[in-house]
């Protein structure tokens, strides 16, 4: 095989084998997850991803893709590809040992002559960590550290359209991990590994600094009675230094926080402006229901929640605000209801029903669905999806 990916049936890895495989690539995916496994060999896709069903069947079909959960895959491909990242745990300090245990997982089937990738988002000093530990078992291996860049829903675009960052320690593991992605795209950037994995970190950080802003900016124009949507429009309309400030709403899913607080441990917590960003989007919802207890009597209404997803038109809801948001609101009102078209939970309604029982609703997460809601039912748009405004 040319490339074996290290958690290839996920949102990461399973788009990066079905695009390398369309590029003519034979790949393996191994991942432990046998459920995920399976669906993928039958080529099916686990999950929502715009534009990959089409090209993972074909894969399949031709043999150039399959999924396994033996270890002993990573021993059968030029190129190793590990998409394992670095979490962060419930007291937001990074876990250094995640890459080292996937690797460890199959160490053993690994050989001489290898290219070995780390392709997810890791804390500073991973990659040179990863570096010490193949040395260490003897092994002589080329190492790189390659980030994704893509955004779910738009990877099988973005993987061809985006450049591509390739940093490694020696010259001959550069050009063997930029050999490997201008297969997708001949856009390269060159860093050494430390630079790459700090702009990995600032470009989510970038992205939950903004979001921040946006979320202030918005508390500040609803506390004087102001819609921030008219303000925004003002700021942005033909000014192309403004056009980047976001709407608001919930920032959250697997990435932004998680990879904010890594940046501000590699800075010894000393990241005021993280830290800041941190308060307010993960006080939004709180900010959101103190916001609604000054209008409605919560405890004699029933509150529809639309959107569990932590973005809109995603399937994907790890560490989706909706959820934050939903246990505030189990203990301030009548009955709380919850709804989505992506997002799969037995407890969710159907969202006619969610619409007929419910006194008050919010949009959680801006799926396009609930764009053209007809409803009588106030309905609480801090998106500004509905074009009705932004003031709460």
């Amino acid at each position: 095989m040319d490339v074996c990916v290290v958690g290839g049936c996920g949102r990461v890895g399973l788009p990066l084998g079905i695009a390398l495989a369309s590029r003519g690539l034979s790949v393996v995916l191994y991942d432990i997850d046998a459920t995920a496994v399976d669906t993928v060999n039958a080529a099916v896709m686990p999950f929502a991803e715009h534009g990959a069903a089409e090209l993972l069947a074909e894969a399949v079909a031709a043999g150039r893709l399959v999924a396994t959960t033996e270890p002993s895959s990573v021993g059968r491909a030029d190129a190793l590809i590990v998409v394992v990242g670095t979490p962060v745990d419930e007291h937001l300090n990074p876990d250094l040992g995640a890459v080292p245990r996937a690797i460890e997982r199959g160490a053993e089937y690994l050989r001489d002559g290898q290219l070995i990738v780390l392709r997810s988002t890791v804390y500073p000093g991973v990659t040179a960590l990863t570096e010490r530990l193949l040395s260490g078992r003897g092994l002589d291996v080329d190492v790189a550290f390659c980030p994704e860049r893509i955004a779910e829903g738009k990877a099988m675009t973005e993987l061809f359209e985006l450049p591509q960052i390739v940093a490694a320690r020696t010259p001959q593991a550069l050009e063997r991990a930029e050999k490997l992605f201008r297969t997708l795209t001949d856009s390269i950037v060159r860093l050494e590994p430390e630079e790459a994995e700090l702009a990995k970190l600032f470009t989510n950080t970038w992205r939950y600094l903004k979001f921040a802003a946006a979320n202030q900016f918005w508390m500040m124009a609803n506390d004087f009675g102001l819609d921030f949507a008219r303000i925004r429009h003002a700021v942005t309309f033909d000014y192309p230094r403004a056009d980047d400030l976001p709407m608001p709403g919930f920032a959250a899913g697997p990435c932004l926080l998680k990879d904010t607080m890594q940046l501000a441990a590699f800075n010894r917590n000393n990241f005021v402006l993280g830290h800041s960003a941190m308060l307010i989007n993960e006080g939004l919802p709180l900010y959101l229901v103190s916001r609604l207890e000054d209008r409605f009597d919560l405890s004699e209404l029933t509150v529809g929640i639309l959107g569990m997803a932590f973005k809109g038109g995603s399937d994907d809801s790890r560490d989706s605000l909706a959820y934050k948001l939903r246990k505030i609101l189990t203990l301030k009102a009548r009955e709380t209801l919850c709804t989505d078209p992506f997002v799969r939970d037995d407890r969710f309604l159907p969202l006619d029903e969610v619409l007929k029982r419910a006194d008050l609703l919010i949009i959680a997460a801006p799926h396009p669905q609930y764009a053209d809601l007809e409803t009588d039912t106030p309905l609480i748009d801090m998106w500004g999806l509905t074009g009705t405004g932004v003031l709460v």
